[in-house]
Parts: C-alpha cells; structure tokens; sequence
C-alpha cells in the first residue's frame, strides 16, 4: 500500500538567525520561514501579498481571495478573519518583524509552539513538532488522558516540551520579544432567528468549500451526518456511506438513509463482518499521529473503509462527527437557570431529563445548586483502579456558564479528533469533521439555551435549523443506536492480542499495573458490565505508543535567514 504523509504546516519566528524547517516541506515564505508539508489542494493554501506584508489561509476557508486581501490590511486581523466558515489557520506578516498567527475557536484546527535555542517554532502537529524537544512522550498528559481523556493536562500536549495554543487566541511573534497569546474570540448573543441562520450559513460554507469541484464522500447516518450530505449533495454529485451489520439491511441507521432522496446523493452501504469488530488486528498498521485517535480500538473497521472509499475515488470524506457534542449535550444548563432563579424551568427541565434516562432529577438538581454546569449530568467514573501514576493538574472549566461548558467540551474533543483526520491522510484520503469548525461552534453558542435543549426532543436546533432539508422521519429521530455488544464480542473474541496490549509499554513507564487492567479486559470479554471510557483509553494508548516507537519522525534542518532587503 502506498505510503501516504500526513497534512500539516508551521513556521518560526521573525529574526535574523538560522531558522528550523522539516525535511521535505514546501516553503511559501523564508522570511519568517512558512511551510506546509504533504500533499495540499490548492485551494487550501492560498497566500496574498502587498509590498512587504504578507498573509496565507491555511485550510479549508469560505473567504474568497478579496477577502483575504482585506483581512491583510485590517489593523485588527480576527475582526475580518474571525468570521470565516471552515477549518483553518491565518498566518499574517503586516510589519516587518512581526508574525500574527490566529488559531480557530473549536481547535478543529490545533496548533503547537515549541521552544528552540534559535527561537520558537509553531505547527499544526505535535508529533511532527516533538524532535525539536527532544521526541519524548509526556507521561503526565499520558496519566491525564488515562484517568479522563475529556479532562487534558493543563497547558501540555502528549509530548514533552511541545506546548498547545489555545483555541481561540492570537499568537504574536516577534523578532526581539518572546511569543504572546490573547484571546480574539468570546461567545456572542442572537435571537433563534439571528442564531439559526448563522448556523446554516456557515456549517452550509464549510461543508461548501470541502467538496466543491472533488470526488467526495459523506457518513450517512443519522441526523448529523444526514445533514452534511444534503449540504453536500447542493454543491455537487456526493456518495452517501453507511455502515451497517452485513446481511442487515433494514431498520437502525439503513432505515434512516433509505429515507434520504435528494438530488445529487448515491447511498453506498458498507457492511461490517467479523474482521471489523473492535480490537481486531488488520494489515494496515496503525499510524503515528500527534496523540491516541479516537477510532482506535475500531481501526480494522475505520482503516476498510477509508480505503475502501479511497480506491473508489474520493478524495476527501465528511463526517458528522461533533454533532452530538453540539446539539446533544448533558443539561449543563439546568446550572444556569439555577444561577438566574429560574427555578420553576430549572425543577422541571430535571424531572424531564432524569425521566429520560430512568433515574432520580436529585443528582441533576443538586449539580446544578453547586453551580458546576460542566459536571451536570455527567458521570464521574473515578479513578482506575489499574492507574498508578501521579496526576497533573487538568483543565476544568468551573462555575454555572453552561456556555463555556459547551465550548471546553467541544475544544477537547475537536482537538483529539484531528488524530482521526491523521489516520486517514496516512491512506491518502481527506477527513473533515464539519460540525467542530470554530464558526459552526459560535453559531451554536450564540443561541438562547431554549433553542438549544430539550429532554423532549432530539437535536432541537439542529432540526428546527434545517428542517426544509430533512425528511420527517429524521426530524422526529429520538435516539441512535449503540455499539457495546459489538465491543463485549470484539475483547472475546481478540482476547489474547488484548492482553497483551495490557501489558506493554504503559506498563514499562509505571503509568498502569497490568495486573487489575488485565482483570478488567478478562471481565469485560466475559460481557460483565463494563465502565469502557478508561479502558479504551488505555488500550488506544498502548496501541498509540506502538505507533510512534516504529515511525520514523519528522526530519529537521535549518534554512539561513533571508539577506536584508529581500523577501
């Protein structure tokens, strides 16, 4: 199978010493030095040029090229380029000496900064940014991920030395002074209206400006994904996949696509059969990327069928990954109603809620008198009892703004998710998770908490917002399906290949004790009732650590400053 790298683009800092570079990357400015590296459509790396100043949009963009023209000569650079739909990074030179790097809101997008004896580094990947800091996985963010991979070690990344920019802030760098963050994005406020037609605007551009004029693929699933591929089908031709249990072709998600007629949309089914189920080993190795990909533990299935649609002739696929995290979220705002004395709808959105999910509404409303909107409805698994490493501290998101929640919720899983877009540039395939772009995300925010949830109907907003595309029965949709069995039956049936995984390289660095791990993988292959986040943690982390022990790594040298007076 032909080897394919993966996407991503960084830079230094103005000055006039001797600037790091990757091997092989394809330089668009040298002064300070900008690349990317790996195979880009055009359309994703565009540069604008006046005098001396220089910008380049990085990504996936709806701005058109008058538009990043403006954004070059604007004194405040987000007030133009904040409002662009897509996935995307802006790089802007407006002064000599002087680089303005401004990350997206959702962290769709990462970016990283290392520190070097010549001056900072900043890229889209960690794990090619991690030689510049010596190449050594940090195992504090390791033991951070084990105990809750949504709970992330405080300002660190999964390798050592290499530091993540938070989403949503301006990197400055200059030539004398060290690197510098502020943040240029805060939630705004709309009416259902105003909010609605944001939403449609700019997760209708970002789905635009992936798939106009390619061969592209969809999920086609359930309201999420069915979504994407009617925003799809508008631009061009869009071929629909859903995955289903072979020799099952009605009811569950089938039933769900089957109802799906639009112009432009062929539905592909992809059946799964027992080489998919989870933890089963494949011949195509797992890749190295930047920490464990969510997908892990089900690689035999995600790794079919990204080559599946690859040899088919799509060049990038959509998912409708992060649209539960946006429309379907815990009842963080029960917290906020608490804060505002909203106590009647406070009482009674917990009775609805807690009778949703067959429990008692106390936890919720005593959640929710706390004032903690992002501990509201969530459940706290605890310690493993097989983790023996000490903790760092972790990001939590504090107090009854059920907004920031929301955000550091999405923040943390938008980031993780771009592994996934790394697995499957290894096969030569473009992955976009629309739904995690930072103007989807201020879209959403931005909505009344009444549009937003609802213990009484499914994705509310989502539906309200695109209820002209959706057919009735995806609109109604008041749940999906689940896929714990096939996890029971996948850790029976690979059971020993497991095992070893329980006993590898985590435990070498005295993050686990195999033995309660081992324990845990026994019963779970059992079908005992299993708590799965952690574990699955752990085993996509020893499966991760496998990975980048047997790839190569990013490559470096150095590129001699420009002479002065020229570009």
């Amino acid at each position: 199978m032909e080897e394919h790298k993966a996407r991503w683009y960084g830079g230094c800092a103005p000055g006039n010493r001797p600037a790091a570079t990757p091997v092989g990357a394809r330089l668009l400015w040298r002064d300070p030095a900008l690349w990317v590296c790996g195979d880009w459509q055009s359309e994703y790396v565009r540069t604008v040029q006046l005098g001396s100043a220089r910008i380049a949009v990085l990504g996936p963009c709806s701005a058109t090229m008058h538009d990043i023209a403006r954004a070059l000569a604007t004194p405040d650079l987000a007030t133009v380029a904040g409002t662009w739909a897509g996935s995307h990074t802006v790089v802007r030179l407006s002064e000599p000496g002087r680089v303005e790097v401004l990350a997206d809101a959702g962290a769709a997008s990462p970016l990283y900064t290392v520190s070097t004896p010549d001056g900072p580094v900043w890229g889209s990947s960690s794990l090619a940014l991690s030689p510049l800091a010596g190449g050594r996985v940090d195992t504090g963010w390791l033991a951070a991920y084990l105990r809750d991979k949504h709970s992330p070690a405080t300002g660190r990344s999964a390798w050592a030395g290499v530091v993540p920019v938070p989403a949503g802030r301006l990197l400055t760098l200059n030539a004398k002074d060290g690197p510098s963050l502020s943040a240029w994005w805060k939630p705004t406020r709309r009416t259902p209206r105003e909010a609605s037609a944001a939403l449609r605007r700019t997760l209708g551009e970002g789905v635009r400006v992936r798939v106009e004029g390619v061969s592209a693929t969809t999920d086609l699933a359930g309201m999420d994904s069915s979504t994407v591929a009617v925003l799809a089908a508008q631009c061009g031709p869009i071929t629909g996949v859903t995955v289903h249990p072979a020799g099952i072709t009605s009811g569950g998600d089938m039933q769900y696509a089957q109802a799906l007629n639009i112009p432009g949309l062929t539905r592909s089914p992809f059946p799964l059969t027992a080489r998919h189920l989870p933890f089963t080993a494949t011949h195509v190795p797992l890749p190295a990327t930047d920490e464990p990909a969510p997908s892990t533990a089900v690689w035999s299935m995600f790794s079919d069928q990204l080559v599946t649609m690859a040899a088919a002739g799509s060049v990038c696929h959509l998912t409708g990954d992060g649209g539960d995290n946006l429309f379907l979220s815990a009842p963080a705002h029960l917290a906020t109603l608490a804060r505002s004395g909203n106590w009647l709808r406070m009482l009674g959105d917990a009775r609805d809620w807690a009778r949703l999910r067959r429990q008692s509404p106390r936890p919720l409303v005593a959640a929710a008198l706390r004032g903690n909107a992002a501990r509201v409805g969530r459940s706290d698994f605890g310690r493993p009892g097989w983790l023996t490493a000490s903790l760092p501290r972790v990001d939590t998101t504090r107090g009854p703004d059920a907004d920031m929640a929301l955000v550091a919720e999405l923040r943390t899983v938008a980031r993780s998710a771009y592994s996934e877009l790394q697995l499957a540039d290894s096969l030569g395939l473009a992955l976009h998770n629309p739904y995690f772009d930072g103007a989807v995300l201020d879209a959403v925010v931005s909505a009344p908490i009444e549009q937003r949830y609802s213990a009484r109907r499914y994705k509310p907003m989502l539906a309200d917002t695109f209820a002209d595309l959706l057919p009735h029965a995806h609109r109604t949709r008041a749940a999906k399906g689940l896929m714990v069995g096939d996890f029971h039956l996948g850790l029976r049936v690979n059971r020993r290949r497991v095992l070893g995984l329980a006993d590898g390289r985590l435990a070498a660095l005295g993050l686990v004790n195999p033995v309660p791990l081992r324990a845990t993988v026994h019963a779970a292959a059992l079908g005992a009732e299993t708590i799965w986040p952690p574990l699955l943690s752990a085993l996509a982390a020893e499966a991760w650590l496998e990975a980048v022990e047997r790839a190569s790594g990013t490559e470096w040298t150095y590129t001699a400053p420009t002479p002065a007076g020229a570009l």
